[in-house]
């Protein structure tokens, strides 16, 4: 039975977290940087960068507070949002170059990013899936004893 005290994630749930907060970094601060310097140039492209930035800190925070109910269903409406945002926008962005002039985080499916937002949410939700809240590891049961008359 696991301790009331250890931490729920470990793993590749840390490794997760840890690529969704460098993500979250990463995003926040590119689209800064494009919004505030040549916002006019691709306004749609750097929305759509800050609206990722916004969705990969909540996801972080999502992840880090999955053991919480709530959190875990703001984990999953994040995650299925950034998939969702990732195959849209990257789709989108193959046809209208017009309007994503430069890389963002998920036109071009994050090739800007060596296609990890593009990954990322399959992790994701793998993750997910097998780590809901409540949801002890099922112990093996006990093998019976068995008892002799004799």
């Amino acid at each position: 039975m696991p301790s009331a005290n250890r931490p729920r994630i470990t793993g590749l749930g840390r490794v997760l977290v840890a690529v969704y907060g460098v993500l979250a970094l990463a995003a926040t601060g590119r689209s800064l940087v494009q919004i505030v310097e040549r916002f006019d140039t691709a306004p749609l492209a750097f929305t759509l960068s800050a609206v990722s930035a916004v969705v990969y800190i909540l996801a972080t925070l999502a992840l880090v507070f999955s053991a919480s109910r709530g959190w875990y269903v703001v984990a999953w409406a994040a995650i299925v949002f950034e998939l969702a945002g990732v195959l849209i926008v990257g789709s989108y962005s193959l046809f209208r170059h017009d309007l994503f002039p430069e890389e963002t985080v998920w036109s071009w499916f994050g090739s800007g990013y060596v296609f990890v937002p593009l990954v990322l949410p399959f992790v994701g939700i793998s993750w997910l899936l097998s780590h809901r809240p409540g949801a002890d590891p099922v112990a093996p049961a006990p093998a019976p004893v068995e008892r002799s008359v004799w």
